[in-house]
């Protein structure tokens, strides 16, 4: 794929996603998700932030490939500004800046079997969001038993320094778009559906993105 993101490819899309909402929130409600992501819990919505704004750590260049660090491209599509897109397959998240332009963010992606695509909105945004591991995980694992009723936001926390909550037909989806304390996961596929952002790219994104802004996730070929 090119660094334009296609015409054909924003045509395909609508098509896919025109009743995709409350399918997304079926889906990921039946999964329940993963080492990033947060059961259901009546409990704790909204999700909690941290009072500390820790700073953030620019991770060294030379850790991402050169394809996947932000930069601005040409967009040719007619989407309005302020929209995010995510490319799964090319691991590229998509912020609208312009008509013809946006930033082009590297992501990591859901692993297979937990590959996530759907229409939705950002409903919630959070700095250093607190994480609640799932019950599957504190089943299996010691230090997610530990967390058991969540885990503080900050530097060591799995969800990162920003997350933005997505939301499909007013229901929590369950997926997250988040920051990521281990870079490496930049352009794989590795997490249990939400999109995995570096943490100074995610706080870029944080600032310019409003309640409502919408979101589409492609479908994944499978690559």
């Amino acid at each position: 794929m090119t660094a334009a993101i296609t015409r054909r490819s924003l045509l395909l899309s609508g098509l896919v996603f025109l009743g995709s909402g409350l399918a997304a929130g079926a889906k990921a409600n039946a999964l329940y998700g993963g080492e990033d992501q947060e059961y259901f819990n009546p409990d704790l919505l909204p999700p909690a932030e941290s009072e500390i704004d820790y700073p953030i750590e620019p991770v060294n260049p030379r850790r991402i490939r050169k394809k996947f660090r932000r930069t601005v491209v040409e967009f040719n599509g007619n989407a309005q500004p302020g929209t995010i897109f995510v490319d799964p397959d090319n691991r590229y998240l998509y912020h609208v800046i312009a008509p013809g332009q946006a930033t082009r963010y590297g992501v990591g992606v859901g692993r297979q079997g937990f590959e996530w695509s759907g229409d939705a909105i950002v409903g919630i945004k959070r700095r250093w969001p607190r994480w609640v591991p799932p019950r599957t995980m504190v089943d299996r694992d010691a230090n997610a038993l530990r967390w058991v009723n969540g885990q503080p936001g900050g530097p060591d926390n799995p969800l990162g320094a920003r997350a933005l909550y997505l939301y499909a037909n007013g229901v929590d989806t369950l997926y997250r778009i988040h920051g990521t304390n281990d870079p490496s996961s930049i352009g794989k596929a590795m997490s249990s559906g939400c999109i995995r952002m570096l943490n100074e790219d995610v706080a870029h994104l944080f600032d310019l993105v409003e309640i409502g802004t919408p979101v589409i996730v492609l479908p994944s070929r499978g690559v």
